[in-house]
C-alpha cells in the first residue's frame, strides 16, 4: 500500500529486518531475549511534515511511475500496468512522498510475502528478475526483495551500486543468489542497512564494503562466503552477523572500535586465534556469539567488562585445558544466556556463575571441569536450562527439590561419576535430572570400604611397592593401590562438599 507516512513503516521494516538478525541464528534454548531498534536516521522527507492525506492534485512523477511498473513486471506482476497512479493507489509495498509541488516520488518498494500481515507483492520466483529500471527513482531509499528468486538464481546486480545518493537500505533475504558479492555495493555510500542473508553467495567480502561508513546492519549469514573477515571501523554498526560461511583467519581486533556494536555473531565458520582483548571495550554489546570455530584460548579477562552483555556464547572452540578466573562473570550482571559447551575447560566452575541472577540459560556440558558444582548455583532462581553433564564433577548436587523440579528434563548432570544427591531430601522421587545418579550415603560408605581395604592391604606388605618399583615387575598390590587413588580423591572431594 502506497502511503505518505514513510517514517512509520520505515521503522517496522527497520525494525523487522533487524529482529530477524538478531533472533533467527540462534537455537531455541539459547535464543536472545530481545529485539534491538536501529533507529531510522535516514535524509528527512521530501516535506518535512507529517502526511495525512492526498491532495487532490498530488500525482506520482510520470517517469517513477512507468520505472515502477516495469520493476514489478519484471517480478511477476504484469498486472501494475493497469494501476493510474502507483503512489495515489496506495499499493502495498510502495512507499512514496510529496515534494513541495505536490509531486510524488517513489522512496521504497518491497517484495514478497513475509506474512498475512505483510501483504508485499508476491514473486513469480521462476522467473522473477531484478530490472535496470530501479535506477530510475532516484528518491529512492528503501529496496526489499524476499525470496523472490530462488527458482531462478542469479548474481546480486553490480548496477545497485548506482542507486541514487539518497539510497539507505538493501535488503535482499533468501532470493538464491549466487556468486561473489558484488563490489559496487561500496559506492552506497549513505548505505545504512545490507541484509543478503540466506542466499548461496560464494568469494570473499569485498573490501569496498570498508566505505560504508554510515552502516548501521550487516548481514551476511547463511552463505558460503570464505576468506578472512575484513578490518571494520564502523563506527555506527550495531549488528554484525556473519555467521554460518565459511570464513577463515582471525577475529579482527579491528573491532572494538565499532564502538556502537549490539551483537556479534561469527559463529559456524573457521576462525582461528584468539579472541581479541578489544572486543571488551565495547560496552554496548548485548550479544557475542563466536561458537563452532577453531578459537584457542585463553579466554580473554577483558570480556568480564561487557555490563551489557546478554548472551555470551562461545561453545564448539576446542580450548584444551583453558581455565576459567574463579571472578570472570561478576562484571557480566545483565547475563541470561551462557554457553560454553563442547570446550575442553578445565579446572573448577567459577563461583561467580552463580551471582548472575537473570540467568536463563546455562550450559556448561562436554567439558573437563572438576570439584564440585558451586552452591552459589542455588540462587539462580531464573534458569530454565541448566547443563553440567559430561564432565569430572563429584560432591553433591546442590540445588533444592523445587530448582530440580522446575527444570525438569532441562537439568542434566549425567556423566559426572562423581556426582550424587543428597537422600535426606524429600520428594525427589521421579526427578529426571537424577536417573542414573548415586545417592551420596551410599557413595560416602563405598569409598570408605575401599580405602579401609586399600590400607589394610598395603600395611600388610610394607615395602611392596618399593620392592615393585625396584625390581621392575608389577606387584598386584601396587597396581590395586594405584587404581583406587582416584577413589581418595573423590573422598576428600566430597567431604569437602560437604563442609561447604
Amino acid at each position: 500500500m502506497a502511503s505518505a507516512a514513510l517514517p512509520a513503516w520505515s521503522r517496522i521494516m527497520v525494525v523487522l529486518v533487524v529482529a530477524l538478525a538478531v533472533g533467527a541464528r540462534l537455537p531455541p534454548r539459547c535464543r536472545a531475549e530481545f529485539t534491538v531498534v536501529v533507529p531510522d536516521t535516514s535524509a528527512a522527507a521530501l516535506v518535512d511534515a507529517p502526511q495525512t492525506g492526498f491532495s487532490d492534485r498530488a500525482r506520482t512523477d510520470p517517469a517513477e511511475q512507468r520505472a515502477v511498473q516495469e520493476v514489478m513486471a519484471a517480478t511477476g506482476n504484469g498486472w501494475a500496468w493497469g494501476i493510474p497512479d502507483v503512489c495515489r493507489g496506495r499499493w502495498h509495498g510502495i512507499e512514496c512522498v510529496p515534494d513541495r509541488h505536490d509531486v510524488y516520488h517513489v522512496v521504497s518498494l518491497a517484495f514478497g510475502a513475509l506474512s498475512d500481515d505483510t501483504a508485499f507483492p508476491a514473486c513469480d520466483a521462476a522467473a522473477a528478475t531484478l530490472s535496470p529500471a530501479v535506477l530510475a527513482l532516484p528518491h529512492l531509499r528503501s529496496l526489499f526483495f524476499y525470496r523472490c528468486f530462488t527458482g531462478n538464481p542469479q548474481p546480486i546486480a553490480g548496477l545497485l551500486g548506482r542507486l541514487g545518493p539518497a539510497f539507505r537500505s538493501l535488503v535482499l533475504r533468501q532470493n538464491g543468489h549466487v556468486g561473489p558479492i558484488p563490489a559496487e555495493l561500496g559506492n552506497l555510500k549513505a548505505l545504512r542497512v545490507l541484509d543478503l542473508h540466506g542466499n548461496q553467495l560464494t568469494s570473499a567480502i569485498p573490501a569496498t564494503l570498508q566505505s560504508l561508513s554510515h552502516l548501521q546492519m550487516l548481514d551476511l549469514s547463511y552463505n558460503r562466503l570464505a576468506g578472512p573477515v575484513p578490518q571494520f571501523k564502523f563506527q555506527r554498526l550495531s549488528i554484525l552477523d556473519l555467521s554460518h560461511n565459511a570464513l577463515q583467519g582471525p577475529v579482527p581486533a579491528s573491532l572494538g572500535q565499532c564502538r556502537s556494536l549490539l551483537k556479534i555473531d561469527l559463529s559456524q565458520n573457521g576462525l582461528a586465534g584468539t579472541i581479541p582483548d578489544t572486543l571488551g571495550d565495547l560496552s554496548e554489546l548485548m550479544l557475542l556469539d563466536l561458537s563452532h570455530n577453531a578459537l584457542s584460548g585463553p579466554i580473554p579477562a577483558a570480556l568480564s567488562r561487557l555490563s551489557s552483555l546478554r548472551s555470551l556464547i562461545l561453545s564448539d572452540n576446542r580450548m584444551q585445558f583453558t581455565t576459567v578466573p574463579g571472578g570472570f562473570f561478576s562484571g557480566l550482571k545483565a547475563l541470561t544466556t551462557l554457553v560454553l559447551s563442547g570446550m575442553g575447560l578445565a579446572g573448577t566452575i567459577p563461583e561467580s556463575i552463580g551471582e548472575l541472577r537473570e540467568l536463563r540459560v546455562l550450559l556448561l556440558d562436554s567439558n573437563q571441569f572438576t570439584g564440585v558444582i558451586p552452591a552459589t548455583f542455588r540462587r539462580l532462581e531464573r534458569a530454565s536450562e541448566l547443563r553440567v553433564d559430561g564432565n569430572r564433577l563429584v560432591g553433591p548436587i546442590p540445588f533444592g527439590k523445587e530448582m530440580m523440579w522446575r527444570l525438569g528434563n532441562k537439568l542434566r548432570v549425567g556423566g559426572n561419576e562423581g556426582l550424587c544427591y543428597d537422600t535426606k531430601q524429600e520428594g525427589l522421587e521421579g526427578v529426571v535430572a537424577l536417573a542414573g545418579v548415586a545417592d551420596c550415603d551410599s557413595v560416602r560408605s563405598r569409598t570408605t570400604q575401599h580405602l579401609v581395604w586399600i590400607n589394610g592391604t598395603v600395611g600388610g606388605r610394607p615395602g611392596a611397592v618399593a620392592t615393585s618399583a625396584g625390581s621392575g615387575s608389577r606387584d598386584p598390590v601396587a597396581a590395586r593401590v594405584g587404581s583406587w587413588l582416584v577413589l581418595v580423591s573423590l573422598h576428600l572431594a566430597w567431604s569437602a562438599a560437604f563442609l561447604l
